[in-house]
This record gives structure tokens, sequence and C-alpha cells, in this order.
């Protein structure tokens, strides 16, 4: 019978350190290889660091829709508002979710943060409504509904400054016709017998008040009346809470008129496409727009009937937020395609289309907060960061030096080795899952440090503990392990929780801080792992740590270890032969 081994053999991690090491090498060539290949050799730094504009959006709770605050609607949302943003022309803009009902808008230095604003901030829903009014923004006297008071009403604005809609085959003159562009200046027309009122056929619904005038209708008048569309107060008032089936009132984008509207007839999903374009015929900026076949047959439906009616009734206005944006005249029936013409420039035309193509929006956000830095503060603080973050550095590796001496080397290593996995994986999670290395992101990688660093002292500490007991160095680093390993597994394990919890409780920059202290947690266990216990094994065989070397920082002397316990055989006591 063969004898049986002593001792115990080494396992395969123990005894082929070298397959440990050499995959963290591979993983670390390949990872500074695609960041080299990728062309981002750097993390992507957030607004706080570079410069930029921050806006946080909050989405609120609409009137008889209680679940519309979903992670459907809010994707939808998410991804609106960042083409909206791209068509400003910005490049590298970060909109992502934040929480149940928060969207983060990260636009970069270099963006004009106000233009930014009023597109990211305009995010209501989007609506085509026929013009049933329209007069001048100020707020009129409550007897001006009488047709005494109206009939002095005059046409106030000429053909050269009104917006109108046409086919995007229309000729020149048929954009150019005069019909239907006076504009009334008051809520009822005049009574007084004129082509315009015989053209319409329609009732007169804003004479006189009389009894037939139903308390809805009245109270609209006396609503419309009492509106003041030139201050900002009046305007967030106007039509608010108005359902797309309500007959609303609401204001100019300018605040220089204010309208009663009908229902919606076209709504913004409708809008396949549009874009601002110079008709190099008249010389003058136009937005055409494109509709989906669904949004094509509403849109001919509703411009056959304004086609028809007189002004201020073959108006249709575009409807964002409670404000006008647009109110075109049509002159004829309009089906797949349509342009919007008026006294635009290149600015107002771009910013329209832009709104038309973007601008249906499945929720209403108000802007929480806004967040403004210059590049010059944003470097200013990566200084201060970086800086803290080597004055951190520097302490933890003169108390490795002092305190472990020779084993200093490994943990440095470690350390070192910590640091190129976090920047290569910083550089390349930048353009992959678009993270920013904001200021609370530098200090998670600041605690991080200490994390690691704590991790090499357990394990460091074990191995003297085993040296104490009077084992020599090699045994020691084997018998060290499983507890040392034990005790990292559950504290990196605490630290991964917390910051997981950290991430998804919290919203905005306080992410960066959790996201980077997970990373960080795994990558230490990776590094423990894959790298400090492997090379330990190494150096156990080196004369150098092996001898106790006084600067080995493992010198049993120094650590008061116990002579080495000897075994001795066990000697039995004589028998007595007649007990036996």
């Amino acid at each position: 019978m063969a004898a049986p081994k002593k001792g115990r053999g080494p396992s395969g991690g123990q005894g082929r350190p070298g397959r440990a090491l050499a995959l963290i090498l591979i993983a670390m060539v390949a990872l500074t290889g695609g960041m080299f290949l990728s062309g981002h050799t750097t993390p992507r730094l957030g607004i706080d660091l570079a410069g930029g504009t921050s806006i946080t959006l909050k989405a609120k709770s609409q009137p008889g829709k209680p679940d519309a605050i979903n992670q459907t609607n809010m994707d939808t949302a998410v991804s609106i508002i960042e083409r909206r943003v791209n068509g400003l022309g910005v490049s590298e803009a970060e909109v992502q979710t934040q929480g149940r009902d928060n969207i983060i808008v990260n636009i970069p230095k270099g963006t004009n943060s106000k233009q930014a604003r009023e597109q990211v901030g305009t995010t209501a829903q989007l609506y085509f409504r026929p013009v049933l009014t329209v007069t001048a923004g100020q707020a009129t006297p409550t007897d001006t509904a009488s047709p005494s008071a109206s009939g002095s009403a005059k046409p106030s604005a000429s053909p050269s400054d009104k917006e109108t809609a046409s086919g995007s085959k229309a000729t020149p003159s048929a954009s150019a016709t005069t019909q239907g562009r006076a504009v009334t200046g008051a809520l009822t027309k005049d009574t007084s017998p004129s082509p315009s009122a015989s053209a319409s056929g329609t009732p007169k619904a804003s004479a006189s008040p009389s009894a037939s005038v139903d308390p809805a209708t009245a109270e609209l008048q006396k609503r419309f009346a009492a509106l003041d569309c030139s201050t900002k107060a009046g305007r967030a008032k106007a039509g608010a809470n108005a359902k797309p089936t309500d007959t609303t009132i609401a204001c100019s984008s300018e605040g220089d008129a204010k309208y009663v509207l009908g229902p919606a007839e076209v709504s913004g999903t409708d809008v396949d496409s549009a874009k601002a374009t110079i008709d190099q015929q008249r010389g003058m900026w136009i937005v055409q727009m494109d509709f989906t076949d669904k949004g094509s047959k509403k849109f001919q439906q509703i411009t056959s009937k304004l086609s028809q009616q007189q002004s201020p009734m073959n108006q249709f206005a575009i409807a964002l937020d409670g404000e006008v944006v647009s109110a075109p005249q049509v002159n004829e029936t309009l089906s797949g395609s349509a342009e919007i013409s008026g006294s635009f420039t290149q600015q107002s035309a771009q910013d329209l289309a832009n709104v038309l193509s973007y601008g249906a929006l499945p929720l209403s956000f108000d802007e929480d907060t806004v967040t403004t830095v210059t590049a010059a503060l944003g470097g200013e603080q990566l200084q201060a960061g970086l800086i803290a973050g080597a004055i951190g550095l520097a302490l933890v590796v003169i108390y490795l030096v002092a305190y472990y001496r020779g084993l200093a080397f490994i943990a440095l290593l470690s350390l070192l080795v910590s640091g190129i996995l976090t920047y290569t994986l910083m550089s390349l999670l930048g353009p992959a899952i678009g993270f920013a290395l904001n200021l609370p992101a530098v200090c998670g990688a600041i605690v991080a440090i200490g994390i690691t660093a704590d991790s090499f002292i357990v394990y460091f500490e074990r191995i003297r503990d085993e040296i104490r007991d009077g084992r020599t160095l090699r045994p020691a680093v084997e018998r060290a392990w499983p507890r040392a390993r034990r005790t990292i597994l559950v504290s990196d394990f605490v630290s991964f929780l917390a910051a997981a919890v950290l991430f998804i409780v919290t919203v905005g920059k306080v992410q960066g801080f959790a996201f980077t202290l997970g990373l960080t947690t795994l990558l230490d266990v990776v590094v423990v792992f894959l790298f400090t216990k492997p090379v330990m094994t190494l150096m156990a065989r080196t004369k150098f740590f092996s001898g106790g070397h006084p600067w080995s920082g493992l010198d049993p002397n120094r650590l008061g270890a116990k002579p080495p316990l000897r075994r001795t055989r066990r000697v039995n006591a004589p028998t007595d032969p007649k007990e036996a």
C-alpha cells in the first residue's frame, strides 16, 4: 500500500500564480489597446469639470392620467429631448433619466445655453388648433364684448408680416393672396353686414351677451378679456390644464397677441419631419413639414375647412406648452406636406422646425434646477480634485512604507494596476454608456484608494499573524489567504451594496460618486485575487522575504514570533507482562 502524502498539497491557484498574473495582464493590455483604438484616451468630463449647462427636468402628473409617469414615457421623452438638443447642433450632449420622474440634460461648453434652455424646457404637448379669435395681447376692458366696442376693429396685420401655410407645390400667387389676413381687434365681430360675414356663413358666437350664451362660453369670454399676455405670469396661466378636446385661450410666444383656439385637430405626433429652408424665388425663410399617413388625412380635413373661412378663422395655431409659436393662414387644402412662410429669420425658422419635429412629448415637465459652470471654474475644480487625490495617495504610500516596509512594494504595484484598470474603464465607459467624470466621481475614486489599501492591509496582517505563531513565510502566505479572502469579500460586499443603494435612490451628480465607488470596489476584488495574492506567493519564494530581512516587513524578531513548534514522538508507558 502506498504511503500517504505528508502535508497539504498546493491547490491550482496557489501553485500556479503565473496564470492569474497572465490573465490580469491580458485584461490590462486589451483595455489599454481598446482605449487607444477608440480614440478616447481620457475620461469624459462632466459639466462641473469641463464647463457647460446642466438642466434637471421633473415630470409632473397630468389631470386624469395618474399612471402617465412610467418608464416607457420617460424613455420616449429622453429620446425626443435628445433629438431636439442635437437639432441645435450641440455635440456630445447627454440626456438621461434619473430616478423615476427626472431627466438630466447636460449640455457641454460652447453651446448657446439660453437657446438650449428654451428648446429643452419646452416639453409639453404640441397641437394644431384652429383659431377662433385673435386680438392684441393686453387685457381688454370687460365691456369690449359689446358690438359697439368691437365694431371699430380694423385689420392690423399686413401680408408682409403674417405667416401663411400652403402646400409644398403651391405657386407664389397662392401664398401671396390677401384672403383672410385681417385680424380682429376684440373678442366679438362687427355685426354689420359685410362680405366676410356672409361668406363665412357662421353665426356670431361672440355677439353681445344674451341669455342664449351658455355659462361655459361666457366664462371663456371673461377669461379671454382679462388675459394679459404681456406678462410672463399671464402667459403661464393661459390655457392651463386644457385638454386637447377643449376650446381654450392662449398667448403668442412673444406676448403680443392672444387667441381663442378650438379643439385640437392634429397633434405633434402626426408630424413626421420639419426643416427650415430658404425659398430662393421669394428670398425668404420657410418651414417645410411632412406628415405621417394618419396625420396627412387629419391635416387635409382641417385645412379644407379653414381655407373656406375668413380671417382669423382661416388660421391654425401651432400651440406648444400653452403658447402659440406660430399661427399661419390656410389658403388652400393641404395634405401630405405643407410649408409655413412669414417674417422668419434663419434662427426663428430653425427653432420652429425643431419644435415641429421633436415637440410632441408624452409628458409635461417643470424645470427643476439649472446649473451653469464656466470652463475656467471647471478646470479649477478638476485641478483641486487631482491635488486632493495626490495628497491622499501620498499619505497612503507614506503609511505603507513606514509600517510595512518591503510589503509596501507589493501594495504600490497593486495600486498601480488598480489605477490603470480604473482609468481605462472610465475612458471607455464615456462613449459606451455616457459615463462622465464629475467632481463627486473624483471623490469616489479618492475614497477607493483607502478601500483598496485596506484589502492589502487585511492580507498582510493575516500573514504576520501566522509568522507570529511560529510558521515560516511560504506556509504563512497560504494559510493566511483563506481567512483574509473571507474578510476582504465581506468588506467589499458591504461597500458595493452601499454604492448600489446610493446609486438607486439618489438623483444627479451624487450618482457619479456611487458609480465610481461601486466600480472601484469590484476592481479591488479583481486586483487582490488576480494580482496581489499571486505576487505575494512569488515574493515568498525570494530570499529577501522568506529570510525575514529587516526591511521586508516580515522580520520574525520584530514581529515577536514564537519559536517554531516541533513535533515529538509520543513515548508509550511500559506495560506489565501480566496485564498484557
